[in-house]
């Protein structure tokens, strides 16, 4: 049996390298750096005080990530359930976007347009459920399986979600891009008028 001194500097060698993107998805998870340290610190905590439970070999990263993901959704329905926060059956799901000028394709537009820190505040946006499987598949790498893992779901319900999560997230994008193009257009105008 490991000592307390042996169990401590296993988990702090298991935790060094995941500690960056723990705090990322913190960040994307709450949008707000101090809420995302508290919840990295207690995700930290209670990983330590279960850490006796861990099996030595088994995937550290989606054990940590299950425990971050589970902690800030407890959290978050406390607080839904005070503010009266819709539910995801209350949401409308639209899926129709026009380009923000003619001729550009989606791809175009977006990529003239949308900064890192656009694309951040689109993922940001997107509701709890969905902003879950989005960050851990596409922004933390997860499989469909790992990430079914660690937000003990079924593997289907990720596929759906990760499929409404892109659609959301489309439509975040492309309202960042249109309101960029139409400040982009209405400076032009605005020097054209004064030249």
């Amino acid at each position: 049996m490991p000592t307390k001194e042996g169990r401590k500097e296993t988990f702090q060698n298991l935790l060094m390298p995941e500690l960056g993107a723990l705090f990322r998805t913190a960040l994307r998870m709450t949008r707000n750096r101090e809420d995302a340290e508290d919840l990295t610190q207690e995700t930290i905590a209670k990983a330590f005080a279960a850490f006796d439970r861990f099996e030595e070999g088994t995937n550290f990263r989606a054990w940590i990530f299950k425990i971050l993901t589970n902690t800030f959704i407890n959290n978050y329905y406390r607080v839904r359930e005070k503010q009266k926060l819709p539910s995801l059956d209350e949401m409308e799901e639209e899926t129709a976007f026009q380009p923000a000028f003619e001729g550009a394709t989606p791809e175009e537009t977006l990529l003239n347009t949308l900064t890192r820190e656009d694309i951040v505040k689109a993922i940001e946006s997107i509701p709890l459920e969905f902003r879950a499987v989005v960050v851990l598949t596409l922004v933390e790498g997860f499989s469909y399986k790992e990430t079914a893992e660690i937000l003990d779901i079924p593997i289907g319900t990720v596929m759906s979600r990760l499929h409404r999560g892109r659609k959301l997230l489309q439509r975040a994008l492309w309202e960042y891009s249109n309101k960029k193009y139409r400040e982009r257009e209405n400076g032009r105008e605005w020097t054209a008028r004064k030249s």
